[in-house]
């Protein structure tokens, strides 16, 4: 009875193991891989999804950063069913060959999966550049509108400092279109109304 009830407990594991070993290879889902570029941009490439997968690259480049996205269904491609760690890190051997790992990669290419169905390539389905990256943009427009104000001022400082021309009574408008005409030399078009008025009051 005990020897019946010892070979009745053996069976049991046999099949627990047997149940193991039937089970797929875990699919790669939330990983990262951290690579260089040609042109040695950092780039991050993190992977998430089940059945339809979802690749995001994000890359910086001699202060600038730049991204892209990709999805498809590798999982129609057997070699990566039973390898997905190898397809995604010939991805990146792919990747490490280009100069720019967003343009002109339209679909991420592996060796494994070259004869596997449309469906199961991963296509490019968005790209472009990091926020900071515009925000540096506008700090550098802000900066040339101040310098073009100080030259401004500096124009009607100028102004200002012109020597007073000899007046003659009775010839206001003379003198006002005089001043209008020192106006227009020397300063901007918008700012020739104000000019005009400050080199009127030092001509008198």
């Amino acid at each position: 009875m005990k020897s019946l009830a010892l070979l009745f407990l053996l069976v049991i594991c046999g099949m627990g193991g047997l149940g193991q070993k039937l089970k797929p290879k875990k699919r790669s889902n939330g990983e990262e891989i951290n690579f260089r570029t040609k042109t040695t941009d950092v780039c991050t490439m993190s992977m998430s999804g089940d059945e339809e997968m979802n690749v995001r690259i994000e890359c910086k480049s001699q202060g600038t950063s730049y991204w892209c996205e990709f999805t498809g269904k590798p999982s129609l491609c057997r070699a990566f069913r039973n390898n997905p760690k190898i397809y995604w890190n010939q991805v990146a051997a792919e990747l490490r060959k280009l100069p720019h790992a967003c343009e002109s990669t339209q679909v991420l290419k592996t060796t494994m999966c070259q004869k596997a169905p449309t469906e199961a390539l991963m296509k490019q389905i968005a790209a472009g550049m990091e926020p900071e990256d515009l925000a540096s943009q506008d700090k550098s427009v802000q900066k040339t509108s101040t310098s073009m104000r100080g030259a401004g001022q500096s124009s009607v400082k100028k102004i200002a400092k012109l020597p007073m021309l000899p007046t003659q009574h009775g010839q206001g408008s003379e003198n006002e279109s005089e001043a209008m005409k020192l106006a227009r030399e020397h300063c901007w078009e918008s700012l020739h109304d104000f000019c005009s008025y400050v080199i009127g009051i030092f001509r008198g």
